[in-house]
Formats: structure tokens, sequence, C-alpha cells
């Protein structure tokens, strides 16, 4: 069967330009300005222009020339059947840290795709690690002027690199960092840290290296490498202890320091897992440098108390009566108890049960909510005091679906539990509308990578 030239349309915006133009699901963009479409990079530079010439295959068959005058970074109103409107690019690596390699078998295919797309760092957010991208592929960056672009650089190291990605071309990728870094293209890094690894000795070097790139490399985030117990047959991992983590924020800290110092940015930060296993105070608000890490887990406890603390300040307390529950992971449940029981302070008949899940399916060292699934909720609410309602983070569901990592269904959950569950949205303000019993319609659709 001849594949039909374009890319699909699956929806319009209602009062776009599209829409204007008489656009509908099952018509085809083929080209503008003459040029046809590759994917969503070509897309997004071509239509930033004030006129553009549009070439589409109507569902019809019909071929029609389109004349658009716009704003320069108006949308067009189009959804297209692909978001990336190619094929998604896997990734080539078989790093010791993989998180996918450690999952059961048994779930659903879509959890065991590893992607490494570029084009998904620049529309998601999603961290690539260069391999698998070709020289046109970084001109392609460059010509376009797409940024920011995320980056796994886990060490500056080449040999420890291809070592610790699994691919011997791995040392190799780190160059495309100079060059876009020549190019002017804005970079997020990212350092899944490993125990006698790439920590100590190897990880000063990557941030000496890394913070050479400042301007356009914008920030660095270290992240401790997540472990399941599904490790059989993997790269012999060790968990990072009290101590490891006081003197990895010790070496963290001072790089902050000297590099605030020379450029008025902190660039270098720690996730909160570090902090909370090195029983530290998370830092404060002003040394996230406006959260720019926030996906990766830095900064997204400070950021939901100070979110708290402000939505607190703008109401008064009264003596309303409810009683709720609330489940939550390892990693947050201090933070989430320490606000509730300021909450409580404000609002004394409103009795709120908090409970960190233990995470059996993938063991105990993760802690993160966005990995629990309906299974471990099941188990472990089960014989507990829920009050009239439950409520559960959305990051906790699929995107878009009210079903865990393991299939099981809110619905389900439901059943087992004989209560009704609201999901709450990622805010500050979410979360205390939630324990007030207001809820919002809308769930929270971005999931964060870094918890899923």
């Amino acid at each position: 069967m001849k594949k039909q030239k374009g890319h699909l349309i699956c929806a319009v915006e209602p009062g776009s330009i599209a829409d204007e133009m008489d656009l509908k699901r099952g018509d085809r963009i083929v080209a503008i300005n003459n040029k046809e479409i590759e994917d969503v990079f070509d897309y997004e530079y071509l239509i930033k222009d004030e006129y553009i010439e549009l070439l589409v295959v109507t569902a019809e068959g019909e071929e029609w020339e389109l004349d658009i005058e716009k704003e320069y970074d108006e949308e067009l109103g189009i959804t297209f059947e692909n978001g990336l409107m190619s094929d998604y690019r896997s990734c080539s690596n078989k790093c010791i840290f993989c998180f996918i390699d450690q999952m059961p078998p048994g779930m659903r295919e879509t959890l065991y795709f590893k992607d490494d797309d570029s084009r998904l760092s620049f529309l998601q957010g999603n961290y690539i690690t260069l391999t698998n991208m070709k020289d046109r592929d970084i001109q392609r960056i460059v010509d376009y002027k797409l940024s920011p672009i995320n980056i796994s650089v886990h060490t500056t190291n080449p040999e420890l690199r291809c070592k610790m990605l699994h691919n011997r071309f791995a040392g190799e990728s780190l160059k495309k960092i100079q060059t876009l870094y020549e190019a002017g293209v804005q970079m997020n890094g990212q350092i899944v840290l490993c125990k006698n690894v790439n920590d100590r000795e190897e990880l000063e070097r990557s941030i000496r290296d890394l913070s050479n790139y400042i301007p356009y490399m914008e920030s660095v985030s270290v992240v401790p490498v997540g472990l399941s117990k599904f490790r059989d047959g993997l790269y012999p991992l060790e968990p990072f202890t009290k101590s490891d983590a006081e003197k990895t924020l010790e070496q963290i800290e001072r790089w902050q320091k000297k590099i605030y110092a020379e450029h008025g940015i902190h660039f270098i930060h720690a996730s909160d897992e570090f902090y909370i296993l090195a029983e530290r105070p998370l830092p404060e608000e002003e040394r996230y440098d406006g959260y720019i890490q926030l996906e990766n887990g830095v900064g997204m406890l400070r950021l939901l108390l100070e979110e708290c603390r402000e939505t607190l300040e703008q109401l008064r307390g009264d003596d309303r009566v409810i009683e709720f529950s609330l489940a939550t992971g390892k990693l947050a449940y201090p933070y989430i108890k320490m606000i509730y029981e300021q909450f409580h302070d404000m609002f004394p008949n409103i009795t709120g049960h908090i409970y960190p899940i233990t995470n059996e399916f993938f063991g105990e060292m993760i802690t993160v909510s966005g990995l629990i699934t309906g299974q471990d909720l099941k188990k472990q609410l089960i014989n507990n005091p829920l009050g009239t309602h439950l409520l559960l983070p959305a990051n906790m569901f699929r995107s878009g679906e009210d079903v865990f990592l393991d299939d099981v269904t809110k619905q389900q959950l439901e059943n087992t539990l004989q209560v009704p569950i609201h999901i709450v949205k990622s805010s500050g303000q979410d979360l205390i509308e939630a324990m007030l019993g207001q809820y919002n319609s809308e769930r929270d659709q971005n999931h964060s990578p870094y918890e899923l």
C-alpha cells in the first residue's frame, strides 16, 4: 500500500487559523513555503513567520494552496496524529543505571520503550544522550535555533561514559555539546550519580568541565540512581548512604558558591533525595535559580512548601468538619505531613490521615509517588481509616487516564477501598484546596518525567 503524502491532522482548535482556513481532521499538511516537512523540527521552524504558504491535501483528495498572514510566533492550531510527525527514535544504549531494564516482566508494552529522541527534548523536556544523533541532526538544531536541549551527560570522562552507557560511541558524542555551545544553543544537563562509578573525583571533573559551557549550559542536576528489586544480571550498583549524601552535597554546594560568585547562577543542583537522605534542610528557594531543573526532582518539595505557605497565608481558618485521607510516596511524606499540620492549625475540625506508601512492587528503595502501583495502595490502605474520600497525586496515574502503572484503575481501587478517590494536581494551591474539599475537575495531564 502506497504511503500517503504529508502529515495527518487529528484535531483543529476552534477559532484558530487552521479553523478559519477550513482545515479539518483527516486533511494532510504536505509542505510549508515549498519545503516538504520531514518532522516536527521542520514544522515548528517553518511556521514561525508572518507569511507562509501551506500545501494541503484534503481528506477527499483535493490539493489546496493556502496563503496565510499571521503573527510571527502564532500557532496554526493543528494537532497531528503523530506528535513528532515521524517515527520515535529509541535508545541504542544499555546504561548500567537504566530503570526500564529494572522493570518486571508482564507490564504494558509502552513501559519498556526507551526513547532517546532530540525532538522530545525540545518538545517535552526529555533528556537525551546524543549517541544516536548524526551531525545533520545537530546542524538542524543549530539552524532552527531550537532550545533548550536537555542532555543526559552522566560524566564528561569519555572512557567512563562509554562504560556507563555501554556504547563505544558515547564518549565521542560529548563533542556535540561543544558544537551546541559554539552555536549558542541553550542546554541543561543531567547526571545520574552511581556510587563508586561517576561520583567523587569523577563528579568533580564533570562539574568542572560542564561549567565551562556557561552561559549556554544553564543548569546541571545530580540525581541518585534509582534501584528497583529487579536487578538480577545487571551491573552491580549500591545505594547511597547518609554519609555518601552528605559528601555529595558538600561537593555540590562548594561548586555552587564558586560558580555563583563568577556567573551569578548556582548552576549545579542536587535532587531532593540527597537532602532527605543526608537529613539536611532543603535549600532556600533562591538557590534553585527559578526551579530550572524541577522535572528532575530538583526543588519539587521546596516549591510545594512555598506554594502551600502562600496559599495558607491567603486563607482564614474556620470550623468546617471534614475527614479525608491522603497517600503519597515515602520521599514526600514528611513534607506532606508538615503541610497538613500547618493546615490543621487553621482548620482544627478537618482531620487528615496521611499515609506513606512503601513501594513493595519495585522495592523499598523506590520512594517517589509516581512509581506507586494500585496494588500497593490496595494492600496498605485497606484496613486504615480513610474518611469520606482519598486524595492521590496525579503523577500516580498514566497521563490522560485514571490508570496506575500496574493497570489497576481508579475505579477498581475505589471499589476495593469503598471510598471515592480525588486526584490532586501538582501545585501547593491544589493540595490545600483538596484538603478543604475543593476539587479541580481538570486533572493534571503533564506528568513529570522525573516521577515516571
